[in-house]
């Protein structure tokens, strides 16, 4: 798959909710997640290699009280690069209700994300 197609199939599961069949279809078994310096840390950090990133994804699942809404954008391609604006109105466990907005940028190489890397205020 090319970047474009890799994009597009990413935007398209995420709109579905079907995040573990991205993680099957679209992930290197290396991928590495990258978060923001102040929120590195932790189980919601920075994660290395696919079997770490979906634990990732299970920690944020089991911390999240009720999801209000969010959206996915268009994805915006450049050569092996991509990035796609994402927004969320969630109630996180012991935190409250909170509007989040990131941007969220792959790196795709033969045909699998195999790097993302997510921008937001914290």
């Amino acid at each position: 798959m090319d970047t474009t197609s890799v994009a597009n199939r990413l935007v398209e599961l995420c709109r579905e909710g079907k995040f573990e069949q991205a993680y099957d279809e679209l992930f290197a078994k290396h991928a590495e997640n990258i978060e923001m310096p102040s929120m590195s840390e932790g189980p919601l950090g920075n994660a290395k290699g696919l079997d770490a990133i979906r634990a990732k994804g299970k920690a944020w699942g089991e911390a999240v009280e009720e999801m209000h809404g969010g959206s996915v954008g268009d994805p915006s391609v450049s050569g092996n690069w991509f990035s796609v604006p994402m927004s969320m109105d969630v109630t996180m466990k012991g935190q409250g209700r909170m509007n989040m907005e990131e941007m969220c940028v792959y790196q795709v190489q033969d045909g699998k994300i195999v790097r993302e890397q997510f921008f937001y205020d914290t």
